[in-house]
Formats: C-alpha cells, sequence, structure tokens
C-alpha cells in the first residue's frame, strides 16, 4: 500500500532528523532545490514546501541569496551588566557583541558587526532621551549583528552632535568604531559612562525587519531601548535594538537593593 504521508512531509522529516543528529550542522546550507529536484526528490513545488515547513518549525531559515541555512540550535547569551564592564572595553577590546559571544563559548570575528553612520532629525523618543526637540539633529550609528552569515540583531545608537562631532563614532567608513567599540570613543572624548537604563518589549516584526534578520514566519522580536548617563545624568547615547526574539537568551545578574537599609545609613 503506498504511503499516505505527502512526499513533501517524508523529506521535511527526513532533513529534520538529519538536523537535530547535527549533520547538516547550525550554519550550514541545506541544498540547493534544483539539486533536489535533478535528484529525483520530487518538485520543485514539493521540495519548497518540504523546506518551509522546517521553516515554520524553525529548524532553517530561507533567505535571498543564502539558500536555506541550518539555525543555531541553543540561543546566545545575550548578557545584562556583564557586558558593559569597562575592563572590557576600556582597557581592553571586548565590544558588547563580543562579550555575549565570548560567554556563549561561541567564535566570532569582528566583521560580524558592521556599521553605517548619518546625521538625521531626531524621532521622537531619540529626542526625549536626549533633551532635544523632535526634529533636531543628531548622529544615527547603524549596526547589523551577524553570526557566521546569520543575522542576529540589529542597533542603531543616537547621540548628540556636540558629543561626538569629529570622533571616530562619525567615521563614515564601514565597520566597527575601533578599540573598544563607541563607549571607548565617549571614553576619550571625555564622556566616561557611568550608569544605563535597558527596556525590552517583544513585539511582531516590520516586513523590513523579518526580512533583514531573515526571521522565520511567525517569529517575533524583542526591541531594546538602551539610555546611556555619566555620572553627572548626562545622556551621551540612546539606543535601539531589535533582536530576534529566539536566538537570543538574556540573563541578568546583579546586586539586589536594599531601599530601606540605604535610607537608615543616611540618617
Amino acid at each position: 500500500m503506498a504511503s499516505k504521508t505527502p512526499k513533501w512531509r517524508e523529506l521535511a522529516d527526513r532533513f529534520a532528523e538529519q538536523i537535530k543528529n547535527g549533520d547538516p550542522a547550525p550554519g550550514k546550507q541545506l541544498p540547493q532545490i534544483r539539486d533536489l529536484v535533478d535528484a529525483g526528490e520530487g518538485s520543485k513545488a514539493t521540495v519548497h514546501r518540504a523546506y518551509k515547513a522546517l521553516e515554520a518549525e524553525g529548524l532553517v531559515t530561507m533567505t535571498r541569496g543564502h539558500g536555506t541555512v541550518v539555525r543555531q540550535k541553543t540561543p546566545l547569551k545575550r548578557l545584562g551588566i556583564a557586558r558593559y564592564d569597562k575592563a572590557k572595553w576600556r582597557d581592553g577590546d571586548e565590544v558588547a557583541f563580543i562579550a555575549d559571544r565570548v560567554a556563549s563559548g561561541r567564535a566570532y570575528q569582528r566583521n560580524e558587526q558592521t556599521q553605517t553612520v548619518s546625521r538625521v532629525k531626531a524621532p521622537a523618543a531619540v529626542a526625549a532621551a536626549h533633551g532635544l526637540t523632535e526634529g533636531d539633529e543628531v548622529y544615527a550609528r547603524a549596526r547589523l549583528v551577524k553570526e557566521g552569515t546569520q543575522p542576529t540583531h540589529s542597533l542603531t545608537s543616537y547621540y548628540r552632535p556636540e558629543h561626538v562631532e569629529g570622533t571616530r563614532i562619525v567615521d563614515p567608513t564601514p565597520g566597527p568604531a575601533g578599540r573598544g567599540g563607541g563607549f571607548r570613543v565617549l571614553y576619550d572624548a571625555g564622556y566616561e559612562i557611568d550608569h544605563m537604563r535597558e527596556e525590552i518589549f517583544a513585539r511582531v516584526p516590520t516586513a523590513e525587519e523579518t526580512q533583514l534578520l531573515q526571521l522565520a514566519p511567525g517569529e517575533w522580536v524583542v526591541e531594546l531601548h538602551r539610555t546611556t548617563y555619566t555620572a553627572d545624568g548626562t545622556v551621551v547615547e540612546f539606543a535601539v535594538g531589535v533582536h530576534a526574539a529566539t536566538r537570543f537568551a538574556w540573563a541578568y545578574d546583579f546586586k539586589v537593593p536594599d531601599s530601606a537599609k540605604t535610607e537608615d545609613e543616611s540618617k
């Protein structure tokens, strides 16, 4: 008796089993659709449907120019406080995305972070954070971060021109801002970061974000708003990050405050 399982489902199940057994490994491409058709695995529609099923199950991503790629099994650790340790960027060259990779035990290349810089009119949230009027000009330093060929997140930092004019932060040359990244540039310019506020929330991605981050159908994003201050309360950076929700595990390790004790000590 002929199998009642559709051909596309059989093909998807076979690849799913191989992926779960680690071959092909995360980051590797599945065969091109035309190659499977030529090998007698089914019609173009059959193979495409099988691949779309694997994508819907979160096992692969399908994008133009990159083909069908096996997704990472374990999310990256997205460190909280520890990723901003001054010893990493002030005294060394471990910018935040590299700190996450190190903590995750994952390899990285510095060129996995790319950037563009432009002078733009401040959107409402940016203006509010910097104490500006909406439409005032700010510098926007936009980065796309990848793990291998797969994007993990985008991050755009906004700066007041008087804080960064003439520094490497506004250098339009593609690539990181230099040793220690943007925080080191601010430090060298006399703006040492002291504390920051992060707000995160999940939402449905836009069509542009789905394409940019190579998201699977139905995958959400986590949006991050980071406001960075000097010791006197000056805002020196407001950043907006958009993270593929399934590619990160967020971790925060911090000392538990005891405001009652602080109040008693101040009396």
